[in-house]
């Protein structure tokens, strides 16, 4: 799988997204693109991060910007996650990491001491030709979605 790089065009990928719908990158060219990646629904960090992208969602939206999560659960679980907390954005189901490894988020992690394999907390932006304009890798979360906020007021 490749890695993507800043300013190169992100190869186009289809994953399924919450209601009902079939996420295809470059059927959103022309909109600025915040693609997330979480490790999993549900847990304090993601929630947190996921509400505060819902709580700023309107900027986005009035800035032609979209946002899309992306995890490694089903898509069961990210219907469940996103009713739960209201959000008003997909969230896009890469149980075979096809977008994982395009971007390059898995990563090994300390877990309660064990090693495991997970997704690295990272947001992209991809601008409305779909080449990959920024990236954060390693994310905290407080105060992220504001962050990514501030950056697209600048294109």
């Amino acid at each position: 799988m490749t890695m993507t790089m800043l300013n190169q065009t992100i190869p186009d990928f289809e994953l399924s997204a919450t209601s009902g719908i079939t996420f295809k990158l470059s059927n959103h060219r022309g909109k600025t693109l915040v693609i997330y990646f979480y490790p999993k629904d549900n847990t304090p960090g993601c929630t947190t991060q996921g509400i505060q992208f819902r709580d700023s969602y309107q900027d986005f939206k009035t800035l032609n910007a979209e946002i899309f999560g992306i995890s490694r659960d089903s898509l069961k679980s990210h219907e469940n996650f996103k009713a739960k907390f209201g959000f008003p954005f997909e969230l896009l189901a890469d149980t075979e990491e096809l977008a994982c490894g395009i971007f390059g988020v898995i990563k090994m992690k300390n877990m309660y001491g064990k090693q495991v394999c997970g997704i690295e907390r990272s947001t992209f932006i991809i601008d409305k030709s779909g080449q990959l304009l920024h990236e954060w890798r390693g994310v905290k979360v407080d105060g992220h979605a504001q962050e990514v906020l501030n950056l697209i007021k600048t294109l």
